[in-house]
């Protein structure tokens, strides 16, 4: 499917203002009203599953021409930041440069990342300030999980279903570096099953 005028004209405005290159533009719709999108640096491109609602729409993309504009920051064992500060100082300019609300870009960036509350508040975003303290008392104001024992402490012991590595007893899937980890065990591995109630 081919992007709309409007969006790939946005884009360009986005990527000339900072003087750099455009990347390609990938568009899809999805159903449902909310949009989803990736920036693939080492391809050159920005990709968007647009929803139905034109706002998110444009919030969407102008996060993943975030994504394009801002520098890749480092945490001290050289992980990259995904979102950090410096990548929602771009972001919250683009949505306040480019027609969206302070209002409407907490909604929406809120609701997909929490931790973007915390960077608009650092960033003296108007709202910011109740939207995150609002956020936090609906947080202390749910109920709190409690646990109970689906099957109680035992050994694991491995079994294929399927595509699978099992734990025989209680039949949950053990994958990953759990599994590597079990298989290079010396004695039996134990574990729990518990569930929230």
């Amino acid at each position: 499917m081919t992007a709309p005028a409007w969006a790939r004209d946005l884009l360009a405005a986005v990527c000339v203002d900072a003087g750099i290159t455009p990347p390609g533009l990938l568009w899809r719709s999805r159903a449902g009203e909310h949009s989803t999108g990736l920036t693939r640096r080492h391809e050159g491109t920005v990709a968007v599953r647009a929803g139905s609602d034109p706002l998110d729409q444009r919030l969407t993309l102008l996060h993943e021409a975030a994504h394009w504009l801002a520098p890749l920051e480092r945490r001290r064992r050289g992980r990259a930041v995904h979102h950090g500060r410096a990548f929602y100082a771009i972001a919250f300019d683009l949505y306040r440069r480019h027609g969206l609300a302070e209002a409407d870009a907490l909604r929406l960036e809120s609701a997909r990342y929490r931790s973007s509350l915390r960077h608009a508040v650092a960033l003296a975003i108007p709202g910011a300030d109740a939207a995150l303290a609002e956020h936090r008392a609906a947080a202390r104001a749910r109920p709190r999980r409690t646990w109970r024992v689906l099957v109680p402490e035992h050994a694991v012991r491995l079994e294929r279903d399927g595509r699978w590595t099992v734990c025989a007893t209680c039949r949950q899937r053990v994958v990953g570096s759990n599994l590597a980890r079990m298989r290079r065990a010396r004695r039996a591995v134990r574990h729990v099953l518990m569930t929230a109630s």
